[in-house]
């Protein structure tokens, strides 16, 4: 008998599978013309299938039940995000962007970040009750960082091309790749403090001096330097080696395209075995990988690295959405939700905002007030800021006495669990909110405004509809031309350029020129008395079919201009044309037969030239042979 295997691999394919396959359906319509980020819904999607709600997502039974475990599945996942991302983010930018535009970068990340972090930490100071300043600055160095991957959903697609210029793009992808790994210095000052000054050093000894110690030669020597070291260096011989194997053509096109990711992931491993900043590294990998821009150049119409990111967002987020501690947000030991809400609002406000405004003069790339808006106002917080918690969790865990966590970094770590997790889903909701809010609160106005006009002026006559210049100034042609496919004999002169007074109305003319449609620049129409009706009817030519044109159409004579040499056009009938109707070009005075086209504009198609002395000649004769001739 065939049983069912509803084990939790299969639950999770199927979930995962399931909903990309349904969001693949309707994402252009999420997020073109609603501008709702998949970061956002994916991590609804989150919270749907995960414990709180479905249950499909099961964190705590992949984790086998054991918090310690599940702590290190989020860690490394996150890890794994942000370098493939980081990666693809040192690629994006144009050649040599680090160092053509360190100036605006470091302004971003030291005064910038510094600013950030302590804002960020003292408001949390404010909030927090029972936390000390040095616990509150570990908690902002968390969610300093702008994250790399919320930054890309909102520099790209529909609203971005319209609104962010592509060089403070480009700086908003460089900033939030550089300042993820730079984070480092400001989270570990105040763990190595509270770790060997903190409880009065209980457990630890060496005091602040060591604490310093550990910073300058662990965090600064080692893991930032080294990781920018290793970086560049394995991003320049892999550009070199890609260089080497393009060449000669040993490698493929599907390998050229995944060479960026396959680098990522030898970056992670390797780096994050000897220890090093390997966030970092990737970034500064990704540039060096592509300082020449050649491999962003080859790959910049491809598909792949953009499938691979959207894949990676949707997985991340909605793992967040499934592992977020959400109960604990309302029952906390550490912070009242009345506390934590207001707190959420004032970092997202203040965080970052007040600090790009005090400085976006400084920066050539934000150049309005409402730019210097936009970036304060977008520095989100996610991905980066849950790899950080993790990794001060980490840390925190192995400060101990006899064996047990210590009680201050016990109570930190609770704090940084509620207090971090709470921002990023208040950045994740806020941010992914915004753009359309902002566009329903546009479009609300507006249509109030149509609905009150409309009220007002109910009394006044209603608006008619004006007929477009090609029904008002040929309705012959318009009405007949069907007729006139069925019936090429059936040729009405006077139809054609006839109205319902009685007087010849003549279009604006358009002459087809090679490529070119020259419009008369006078009025668009012009009148001719009745009694020059039958002179003007007996000297129409009726020109023959050119391919496309409908057969019957009446063709428009204009005098050819004396060898040699152009001249005014004129009108039927003898009638001096004004000067601007003149025209140059290969093919001139032609006789040139209406065409009715979509959008009911006039087009004109050579076929005769009829020259001053009454003679005539086909319309691909030129002016330079007839004149030849003579």
């Amino acid at each position: 008998m065939p049983t069912l295997d509803i084990s939790n691999f299969n639950i999770v394919c199927a979930t995962l599978g399931g909903f990309v396959t349904m969001f693949g359906l309707v994402s252009f319509l999420c997020k073109e013309k609603f501008y709702l980020s998949e970061a956002l819904i994916s991590t609804v999607a989150g919270v749907v299938f995960g414990p709180n709600a479905a249950n499909w997502i099961r964190p705590q039974q992949y984790a086998l039940g054991s918090e310690e475990t599940l702590n290190t599945i989020n860690l490394y996942f996150t890890r794994l995000v942000l370098g493939v991302q980081l990666v693809i983010a040192g690629v994006q930018l144009p050649s040599r962007y680090l160092r053509t535009e360190w100036k605006p970068l470091a302004l971003l990340l030291g005064p910038g970040m510094t600013g950030m972090w302590m804002v960020t930490s003292l408001l949390v100071w404010a909030m927090v009750p029972n936390l000390t300043f040095l616990h509150a600055l570990a908690v902002g160095a968390c969610v300093t960082p702008t994250d790399p991957i919320l930054s890309n959903s909102i520099v790209k697609g529909k609203f971005a091309d319209k609104n962010i210029p592509k060089e403070l793009a480009k700086l908003v992808i460089a900033e939030s790749g550089a300042n993820d790994g730079l984070g480092y210095p400001f989270l570990f000052l105040p763990l190595y403090l509270i770790k060997y000054i903190g409880d009065h050093g209980a457990g630890e000894s060496g005091g602040a001096a060591k604490a310093m110690g550990m910073w300058f030669g662990e965090t600064w020597g080692y893991t930032i330097i080294m990781s920018i070291a290793y970086g560049t260096a394995v991003g320049w011989i892999a550009k070199e080696l890609l260089h080497w194997a393009e060449e000669r053509r040993y490698v493929d096109r599907e390998s050229f395209l995944v060479f960026a990711i396959t680098l990522a992931l030898f970056i992670v491993g390797t780096d994050g075995m000897l220890g090093s900043d390997d966030v970092l590294a990737c970034f500064v990998a990704g540039n060096a990988f592509t300082w020449d821009d050649w491999f962003r150049l080859e790959t910049m119409d491809d598909s792949l690295q953009p499938t691979i990111d959207m894949l990676l967002n949707v997985s991340v987020f909605i793992w967040f959405g499934a592992v977020c501690p959400w109960y604990a947000f309302a029952h906390n030991s550490v912070i009242p939700i009345y506390r934590l809400i207001p707190l959420g609002i004032l970092v997202l406000l203040l965080r970052r905002l007040p600090i790009i405004i005090s400085m976006h003069k400084q920066i050539h790339q934000i150049e309005q007030l409402r730019q210097a808006l936009f970036v304060g106002f977008f520095g989100p917080i996610g991905v980066s800021a849950v790899f950080y918690l993790y990794i001060s969790i980490e840390f925190l865990e192995k400060i101990t006495v006899d064996g047990v966590q210590r009680e201050d970094a016990a109570h930190l770590q609770e704090v940084m669990y509620v207090v971090i997790w709470f921002l990023v889903i208040c950045s994740i909701v806020v941010h992914g909110l915004s753009i359309p809010l902002g566009k329903i609160g546009i479009l609300i106005p507006r249509t109030l405004s149509n609905a009150v006009s409309s009220d007002r002026n109910s009394d006044e006559p209603a608006p008619f509809h004006i007929r477009s210049f090609t029904e008002q100034s040929l309705p012959g042609i318009l009405r007949n031309r069907h007729s006139n496919i069925s019936n090429p004999g059936n040729v009405t002169p006077h139809s054609a350029a006839t109205g319902s007074t009685g007087t010849n109305l003549l279009p604006r003319p358009l002459y087809r020129i090679g490529g070119s449609v020259i419009r008369k620049k006078s009025g668009c129409q012009q009148q001719q008395p009745q009694k020059q009706q039958e002179t003007d009817s007996d000297r129409d030519a009726v020109g023959t079919l050119e391919q496309g044109i409908a057969p019957g159409n009446r063709s428009l004579q204009t005098p050819s201009p004396a060898p040699g040499m152009m001249q005014p056009m004129a009108r039927p009938g003898g009638a001096p044309a004004d000067d601007d109707s003149s025209f140059s070009g290969s093919n001139p005075a032609a006789v040139l037969s209406p065409r009715h086209t979509e959008g009911q504009e006039l087009v004109l198609g050579p076929r005769t030239i009829t020259f001053a002395d009454g003679s005539t000649a086909r319309g691909d004769e030129t002016v330079a042979e007839r004149s030849r001739d003579e």
